[in-house]
């Protein structure tokens, strides 16, 4: 989106707390400022949606859930802040919002800090801040996974149904494991012999995290797991 293509913007102000109202950074203050600078540059201010909320997340900012669902419905081709931190917080967050901003087709602009997505430099760092957050996604997920083989191959307590797909674990792997654990192998050194081997994780997987082989020998060896037999070579 270039600059040239905002017409019409939507702008969110926020406050946590009587502090910040008596400070001067209160919701006047910024409905102060957004107006001035859609005067500037041309915009029509269609609507200014404000919340009183921590800005730690976005749990609870009913307003700006508003202001969100109108942008993506293309009541307007943008949305105004006077900072980042009256946005959000949390850089995951800022960055989530923001490759919604792109795959919508709307500009975010925050005046403090000049961030505008409607400039290229403004674009770049969208760019580089949506690289961030896919990276993020993905390491919630990958931790997600291991949590999940983490229970499984602990297996399932007394009297409670197994989580997801059965544990997988056979006799015949489940003695190598404990072999070379007790031939002083780390967890981290027997994970990546079994991913080397092509040995199917718990759950099915093709890679072993240290967690899983450490489980598998606290739960089959509960005290040599607490501590390494000497070190020799396979």
């Amino acid at each position: 989106m270039t600059k040239s293509e905002i017409k019409r913007v939507l702008a969110y102000v926020r406050v946590s707390t009587d502090v910040q109202e008596e400070s001067g950074a209160g919701l006047e203050a910024q409905r102060e400022e957004v107006a001035a600078e859609c005067r500037r540059r041309g915009w029509e201010l269609v609507e200014v949606y404000q919340d009183v909320a921590s800005g730690k997340t976005l749990n609870g900012r009913h307003e700006l859930r508003r202001a969100l669902d109108d942008l993506a419905a293309g009541r307007a081709d943008g949305l105004l802040v006077t900072k980042l931190d009256r946005l959000s917080r949390s850089l995951l967050d800022f960055a989530g919002l923001v490759d919604r901003a792109k795959r919508q087709g709307w500009a975010l602009v925050v005046l403090a800090g000049d961030f505008d997505m409607s400039t290229p430099a403004g674009r770049a760092m969208a760019n580089m801040l949506a690289v961030f957050a896919e990276y993020e996604r993905e390491m919630i997920s990958q931790r997600t996974k291991e949590a999940m083989a983490v229970v499984k191959a602990r297996g399932p307590k007394p009297g409670k149904k197994p989580v997801g797909r059965a544990k997988s674990i056979s006799p015949a792997l489940e003695a190598r494991i404990v072999r070379m654990r007790k031939r002083g192998w780390s967890y981290q050194r027997i994970a990546a012999k079994l991913t080397a081997d092509g040995v199917p994780t718990p759950t099915g997987g093709d890679a072993w995290s240290f967690t899983t082989v450490a489980l598998v020998c606290r739960r089959l060896m509960p005290e040599a797991a607490r501590t390494r037999g000497p070190r020799q070579r396979p």
